[in-house]
């Protein structure tokens, strides 16, 4: 569909993802999200009631998207789309007491650009939670136990509606050490979640977190990791679950 568009209407659809991904305050966004702001505008089915629940292909192709961001230079607020490398979160750490601490929470993103993008937007210390992805593990010993230290620990992650993404708590105390007691609890993404939004996609019919707008991915994960807002089900240890991910995104 896109690719018989002009210029013009493309720089447009652009400036105006630009400023939707920004938006309220100078959020910093990904090139992913950028894209699917971009996509958002074209066919704009977020504004559609929730019922009847679906997604939708993402029309504008990558390629197209990406020409038109070069024409336009300089985006304030996007990150270097190059993956950041692995940081080995508490391994070159300068606070020699840093490990005597309990550690009531941690963020682990299946995506390593979405974990850039928390860390970029101070997540850490808005939620009192370090993030982390996956190419961050196995964690330090010293941060699994931090986990066991803090007593009620839970480590909540983020991941893509795919199958791949949905596994990925449940296969998580394999890929690392947690301590028996402590929560893992799989937050999302759903297709559950993904449909009643009307979410983009644009590999398969998988959906991404990038998909989510900026801004509110940005509230629902503070909401969800600082227990704030809790709606009546609780959160779900996937040592013992066979489904993980009854987030409920807000519509804002």
């Amino acid at each position: 569909m896109a690719d018989g568009m002009t210029d013009k209407v493309l720089d447009r659809l652009l400036r105006g993802a630009i400023e939707r991904a920004a938006a309220p305050n100078g959020v910093r966004f990904t090139e992913r999200q950028l894209y699917f702001e971009l996509c958002r505008g074209l066919v704009p089915v977020h504004r559609l009631p929730r019922r009847p629940a679906f997604t939708v292909s993402a029309l504008v192709p990558y390629r197209v998207f990406r020409t038109a961001l070069d024409r336009h230079g300089d985006v304030p607020g996007l990150l270097d789309p190059a993956l950041p490398l692995p940081r080995g979160v508490g391994r070159y750490t300068r606070e020699p007491d840093l490990f005597d601490y309990g550690l009531p929470r941690l963020l682990v993103c299946e995506s390593t650009q979405v974990a850039a993008m928390l860390r970029a937007n101070g997540v850490p210390m808005e939620s009192a939670c370090p993030v982390v992805s996956a190419a961050d593990l196995p964690l330090d010993p010293g941060i699994a136990a931090m986990l066991g230290r803090a007593g009620g620990a839970t480590v909540y992650v983020l991941h893509d509606a795919s199958d791949e993404g949905l596994a990925f708590p449940a296969r998580l105390p394999s890929l690392t050490d947690i301590p028996d007691e402590v929560r893992v609890a799989g937050i999302g993404l759903s297709p559950s979640q993904a449909a009643p939004l009307h979410l983009p996609h644009a590999r398969g019919r998988a959906v991404e977190v990038e998909s989510v707008n900026p801004a509110v991915l940005l509230r629902t994960v503070h909401r969800l990791v600082r227990g704030i807002h809790r709606t009546t089900t609780p959160l779900v240890d996937v040592r013992s679950a066979r489904r993980t991910g009854f987030l409920t995104w807000p519509t804002a």
